[in-house]
């Protein structure tokens, strides 16, 4: 059974339209969320916390809709977001006391390890951390609770090299048993490319590409050389070709008939090389 599955979700925030949203996250991936900014990562994310109501289409986490199991759903989910969601007058510990009430599984113990592995004093007021450090309180009592799918929006940019190896380690170990999986929206594209399993990449409130890495990465070629003889791939196949003084580079549907000058560099794109070409290349294609 998937994780998460949703079907054709639809929602309109002002003039703002998230639209036919349909992917299934299987247990034991980490799952990276890309775009542009003001592409409807986050609006995505509050659909799948349950914090809006779609207009149109469902939502499944772990087999359950909001409607009928929201208290089962929420027990299960750990969240980090960029917002300020703890109490500023609390300390660390008091912050996740209060809040732990509310989940079946919070263990005390567990949230006061990850703060001495995150070097955060427990007795400190919340407000008074930095943004680093806000966030990584919120990521220790994520897993305190013994959840079964992590969300977390665009965390990583706010902490230092160091600790972001740390991040990316637990995560590694938390989907490890395959029971479990993570949410994970970031720019850093570089940080997916050698941990995301799977990927949803969205632009414009539209749903791109939603699938695991792999076959996103064969499905694109980078290509560079000289631009007339890029231009003798077929139009069709090219998404995004650029010119400059040294020659050309573009990203190019690819295919196991197709063929390539052997004067031509081709190589797997990166997934920050399939950002920008399809978002300059305004998606002549279809994924």
């Amino acid at each position: 059974m998937n994780l998460v599955q949703t079907d054709h979700l639809s929602k309109k925030i002002g003039n703002f339209q998230l639209n036919n949203i349909s992917f299934a996250l299987p247990p034991g991936y980490i799952c990276g969320l890309i775009g542009q900014n003001g592409a409807g990562k986050t609006t995505l994310l509050h659909l799948l916390l349950g914090l809006y109501q779609a207009d149109k289409g469902s939502i499944l986490i772990d087999g359950m809709d909001y409607e009928t199991n929201e208290k089962q759903i929420h027990d299960g989910i750990g969240t980090v977001f960029v917002e300020d969601l703890l109490n500023p007058s609390m300390t660390l510990m008091q912050n996740a006391d209060w809040y732990g009430k509310y989940y079946s599984h919070y263990s005390r113990e567990c949230m006061q390890d990850y703060l001495s592995r995150f070097h955060l004093e427990k007795e400190r007021r919340y407000g008074r951390l930095s943004k680093g450090e806000k966030l990584k309180c919120q990521f220790a009592f994520a897993l305190s609770h013994d959840a079964k799918l992590l969300i977390l929006d665009e965390p990583a940019g706010n902490f230092d090299l160091d600790f972001r190896e740390q991040f990316f380690q637990i995560l590694k170990a938390f989907i490890r048993d395959g029971t479990r999986s993570v949410i994970l929206a970031t720019h850093i594209t570089q940080d997916l490319d050698r941990m995301a399993d799977f990927i949803i990449y969205m632009e414009n409130g539209r749903q791109i590409f939603a699938g695991e890495i792999e076959e996103l990465r064969q499905s694109y070629r980078i290509v560079s050389g000289e631009a007339y003889k890029i231009r003798l791939i077929a139009p069709e196949r090219v998404i995004h070709l650029e010119e400059n003084r040294y020659g050309a580079k573009a990203l190019i549907v690819h295919s196991g008939f197709g063929r390539y000058d052997e004067s031509l560099i081709v190589s797997c794109p990166t997934i920050e090389e399939l950002m920008y070409f399809m978002h300059a290349g305004s998606h002549k294609n279809n994924v």
